[in-house]
């Protein structure tokens, strides 16, 4: 069968206004490969477990220390075992502490265009949570207090962070020039 090209919009739930990016990615990657770039696009550092929810099954990467024998492994398994059809939904949780929850579209099914380099982000809006913030609870009081000079946790999450935050920043470019680097080296970073 021909490899397919799977156009994605990946929405982080639980926070208003939606932080969102859209992406294509060939359907013989696998779900590890998914996970990295999902993180590159949405601006995460890959600090954390993770796991996709498709189809009442569990991907993610096993783990001695936590005994889930039903975890199908994510280096193993390709999209296209699981994605079959345009407008389904399949859910990814990044950093079980936080608990980021993503919701998955698959928009569009297509042929890829040649010389077109993919993976590619399409779009997106606003800017990625900074890791181990506290889920969205702890982001909300993140941006209040990074915005507010006189909130009581101002300084100390400001030094926290170590420069601005602009909860609207977005870049399109800078997010492929990312997925360029994964492209050309491969380099899928260990976790």
């Amino acid at each position: 069968m021909a490899t397919k090209i799977l156009q994605l919009k990946v929405t982080l739930r639980h926070i208003d206004p939606p932080i969102w990016r859209r992406i294509e990615v060939k359907d013989d990657i696998t779900f590890y490969e998914l996970h990295h770039i999902i993180q590159i696009v949405m601006g995460w550092w890959n600090a954390h477990l993770f796991e996709f929810r498709i189809d009442g099954n569990k991907i993610g990467i096993p783990d001695d220390e936590w005994d889930d024998p039903g975890l199908l492994g994510s280096q193993e398994i390709v999209l296209s075992r699981f994605i079959k059809a345009e407008k389904m939904n399949f859910s990814y949780l990044y950093d079980f502490g936080d608990s980021w929850m993503h919701e998955i579209e698959v928009e569009k099914i297509s042929d890829p265009v040649q010389r077109y380099e993919y993976p590619a982000c399409t779009g997106g809006e606003r800017n990625c949570p900074p890791e181990d913030v506290g889920g969205p609870p702890g982001y909300y009081n993140f941006v209040e207090a990074m915005k507010d000079k006189r909130h009581p946790q101002h300084r100390e999450l400001k030094e926290w962070y170590g420069e601005p935050f602009d909860p609207e920043y977005f870049d399109l470019n800078e997010t492929n020039g990312e997925l360029q680097f994964i492209i050309k080296t491969k380099h899928w970073s260990p976790n």
